[in-house]
């Protein structure tokens, strides 16, 4: 299937609900969704598209909103859904009843831009220590780290 097949097929199979379609070069595309519609747009991906291979989850945080992909592939392309939440309620609903692997991906969106993911089976912080603080999150461009002081054996005290 060519991307411009994909493409039509997916905008009809999902009722209107791709906001953007892009086919930037040979086997890419990407999509824009509004959040309310991701759970169907990639239920629509998977089982009528055969998109059945999640390979990551990533963020970007642009102000404002933190932009959220999705990123598929397939033996024909690969795709990416992007949808964006606002900073002040940041929160997407979990895709693990579609896709149960994506937990994973979910669950560091949480740890690294403090994204709440709604519904995730298991919301336990996955890449940050137990000890970090609440509401400090290493991937908006708002973080500022703080080096720890160093200790060194047998130095000046």
């Amino acid at each position: 299937m060519t991307e411009e097949i994909i493409i039509n097929k997916l905008k009809e199979l999902s009722g209107g609900k791709i906001i953007e379609a892009v086919n930037p070069s040979t086997k890419r595309i990407y999509i824009k969704v509004l959040p309310e519609n991701l759970i169907e747009v990639i239920s629509v991906l998977k089982e009528k598209l055969n998109f059945l291979h999640l390979s990551t989850i990533t963020g970007v945080d642009k102000g404002q909103t933190f932009e959220i992909l999705y990123h598929f592939a397939s033996k024909d392309s690969v795709l990416t859904v992007r949808t964006e939440v606002p900073r002040d309620k940041p929160e997407i609903k979990t895709i693990t009843s579609i896709i149960p692997g994506s937990i994973l991906y979910e669950r560091e969106i949480q740890d690294m831009f403090g994204i709440k993911v709604l519904e995730i089976p298991d919301p336990r912080p996955l890449l940050l220590p137990d000890d970090w603080p609440a509401g400090v999150c290493p991937l908006r461009k708002d973080f500022k780290y703080q080096r720890p002081e160093e200790i060194i054996p047998g130095g000046n005290k």
